[in-house]
């Protein structure tokens, strides 16, 4: 008897889900006017928009070592509208999370949870370093979420944003070193990411697990996944074809987390290039799509997308129009649902309350909720 897909047993729907990133957002963004000032009011407007289920970061690596602790957060970026662009102090995280997740359920929202182990002051993340480190971690996190009755919140858990990227996982080593993002496929990267996802299914057997991945260009069918119950690849079009839409605005390799140059790369060149070859951007696109797509059914597993489709960095700044993001994740969302590959999928990245120029576009989110809604659920062999 074939045992059944742990992520499509906890949908409660006929159909996928429509999901959104808040990342570190939701508990770092809570200044006036940062977004996430009021939970209530961002969950509502959430809902509004047609959305089921939201992607937070739920830093397992802090509440393992003391989940009532003060913990001194360090920058990660100045130009990014994800988290706080200075230091910031986060204290009584497992509180923060239990009321957070506590009125998604009360909205019947779902929540997955990841993490980007965002830097402390003393640098916890490092004790990460083997795959049963990383697997305590989690679960002493969900055992808190069990105490508080919120395992049936969580659609699925990934136990790492993008491994084996150097911002999200610095405490694992690949083989060779100097492999990072986009190089899950190496063996030692397979093995920590098998043994990991193992030992926390043991403790948590009814939970969907994954590591999410930032696949660029790998072919996903070539190697062994199937100690996962989902893939959650990350898809843009800025990466197709080895970043050659980076490449052509000349942005390509530029160290942008603390420098405007590449806001002025995309001032310059960034909506123009688009235009000038707007097919082939788009059909660059829906190549990536149909590539993880296919690794879907190679591994006999469902999708889950929670970043995705136009452009990675984006924010409301001058000179930075919306409208060519706003279609490429028009089409992409549509393509994607097309394949009847995903469970769950986002309309971008920037589905947050932080980036105004998209969110408050209520009825270009309701028609791509619609369409995702529309869609139908992978049938499984």
């Amino acid at each position: 008897m074939t045992t059944p897909n742990r992520l499509l047993a906890r949908l409660d729907a006929p159909h996928p889900l429509a999901i959104t990133m808040w990342d570190f957002s939701w508990i770092e963004r809570r200044w006036p006017g940062a977004g996430y000032e009021d939970w209530n009011q961002a969950l509502d407007e959430l809902q509004e928009r047609g959305y089921d289920a939201v992607r937070i970061d739920a830093f397992p690596h802090l509440l393992s070592v003391d989940p009532d602790a003060e913990w001194q957060m360090e920058v990660l970026w100045g130009q990014m509208d994800w988290g706080s662009p200075v230091p910031i102090k986060l204290t009584r995280i497992a509180d923060q999370l239990v009321e957070f997740m506590g009125l998604c359920k009360a909205r019947n929202l779902k929540v997955a949870l990841s993490s980007w182990f965002r830097q402390d002051k003393g640098d916890i993340r490092r004790r990460l370093h083997s795959p049963g480190n990383m697997a305590e971690a989690w679960i002493r996190t969900l055992d808190i979420l069990a105490k508080a009755d919120l395992l049936d919140t969580i659609l699925f858990v990934d136990l790492c944003n993008e491994f084996p990227g150097s911002f999200w996982a610095p405490y694992f080593i690949n083989q060779p070193p100097e492999t990072s993002w986009g190089a899950w496929d190496n063996p030692a990267a397979e093995r920590y990411m098998q043994t990991s996802v193992e030992l926390t299914r043991q403790a948590y057997p009814d939970l969907p697990l994954c590591y999410s991945f930032n696949s660029k260009g790998r072919k996903p069918d070539k190697h062994p996944l199937g100690h996962m119950d989902l893939l959650e690849p990350h898809i843009w079009m800025v990466q197709a074809n080895n970043n050659e839409f980076y490449r052509s605005i000349g942005s390509e390799g530029l160290d942008t987390r603390f420098s405007d140059i590449g806001w002025r790369r995309l001032q310059e060149k960034g909506r123009a290039t688009y235009l000038e070859r707007r097919d082939y951007w788009i059909e660059q696109l829906k190549v990536s799509i149909d590539l993880e797509a296919g690794g879907g059914v190679a591994h006999n597993l469902p999708l889950v997308t929670t970043e995705c489709w136009s452009i990675i960095d984006y924010r409301d700044y001058p000179d930075l129009p919306w409208d060519y993001v706003l279609e490429l994740c028009e089409i992409g969302t549509a393509h994607a649902a097309a394949t009847g590959r995903w469970c769950a999928l986002a309309t971008s990245n920037f589905c947050g309350p932080q980036f105004h120029g998209m969110w408050r576009d209520v009825a270009w989110h309701r028609r791509l909720t619609d369409i995702i809604h529309s869609a139908r659920l992978p049938v499984l062999r």
